[in-house]
């Protein structure tokens, strides 16, 4: 088999394949539209009065989205343990929606296809030998966008939130300490927390709501604080969690308590700090070295070179 035949036969299987997607894209459109019609005739079966007519806009982005959500939802029926880890880190990168592991998982099985798609049409020109090494590239650039691009999104966004935690929970605590010791219980100290942490940390006095209406609902303190901890993923609230089920369970006094723990935080924002500033050197050595150094070296022997230059040019 010589090259032509072999490119031939590459360029055959990437148009069935695509052939085969855009089948598969215009099944889920005919069935979504026999969905559609099978609910207006039992509606009008009812009795119900019609729906006046959307957007256009709004009718394309109802059927992207559920085109999304019914890929994501055949993603988590085939892997369904993994179900419950990315709704927990979904969850920590702020996404509370009950469906956002399908809206994510149907998101990555989107960018799997359009990255297929897209290297199948640059496959033919590759072979060619048309694209070079910049379509090669752009083939590798969709595939680790596809492949590698909603977990990195949800990772920045995920550290991004949780610096956010580590930064305010010290404050959190203190202000805790200073209701308590004002004679507030604990739930209402957190109800007047979280309104004076709503401008600095929104992030976070969004958790806490939650946490004050599941206290007002009636779930048990230890259970809101530990569900507290699993949204907010960071150390420091697990172990604020299990020093309130202890306290709780010992009968210690609760301000006391706080404060002692108040104080540990405080420690450990300074501790943090005071590493980041002694890394600093460490980390600009690299930028000194490569930028700095060859700019300050530049403008201290130039002037000399050129002197130089000038003195054996007249010799």
């Amino acid at each position: 088999m010589d090259f032509l035949q072999l490119e031939q036969l590459i360029t055959i299987a990437g148009a069935v394949l695509a052939t085969a997607g855009l089948g598969g894209v215009a099944w889920l459109a005919v069935s979504e539209m026999r969905l559609r019609a099978a609910r207006r005739s039992r509606l009008a079966a009812a009795g119900a009065a019609p729906a006046a007519p959307a957007a256009p806009n709004a009718v394309i982005g109802a059927q992207v989205m559920t085109t999304i959500r019914r890929l994501g939802q055949q993603s988590a029926v085939r892997d369904p343990a993994k179900l419950s880890l990315l709704r927990t880190q979904l969850m920590q990168a702020g996404y509370l929606n009950r469906e956002a592991p399908v809206v994510f998982l149907g998101v990555k099985a989107v960018a799997m296809a359009v990255a297929t798609a897209a290297v199948l049409l640059l496959l033919p020109m590759l072979m060619k030998g048309e694209g070079g090494i910049g379509g090669v590239l752009l083939a590798a650039t969709f595939t680790a966008a596809a492949l590698l691009g909603p977990e990195q999104v949800l990772k920045a966004r995920r550290q991004t939130r949780e610096r956010e935690y580590a930064e305010g929970f010290p404050d959190l605590l203190d202000l805790l300490v200073a209701s308590v010791e004002a004679g507030l219980s604990l739930d209402a100290a957190v109800t007047r927390v979280t309104d004076e942490l709503d401008r600095r940390y929104p992030n976070l006095t969004i958790h806490l709501r939650m946490l004050v209406l599941e206290l007002r609902a009636g779930r048990s303190r230890k259970d809101a604080w530990s569900a507290l901890a699993d949204r907010l993923g960071i150390d420091d609230a697990r172990s604020l969690a299990t020093m309130l089920r202890q306290a709780e369970e010992m009968g210690t006094s609760l301000g006391e308590t706080l404060s002692v723990f108040s104080q540990d935080m405080r420690a450990k924002r300074m501790l943090r700090a005071e590493e980041k500033a002694l890394a600093l050197s460490a980390k600009l050595t690299v930028p000194l070295i490569l930028f700095i150094f060859p700019c300050l070296l530049g403008a201290l022997m130039l002037p000399a070179a050129a002197r130089l230059m000038q003195v054996f040019g007249k010799g």
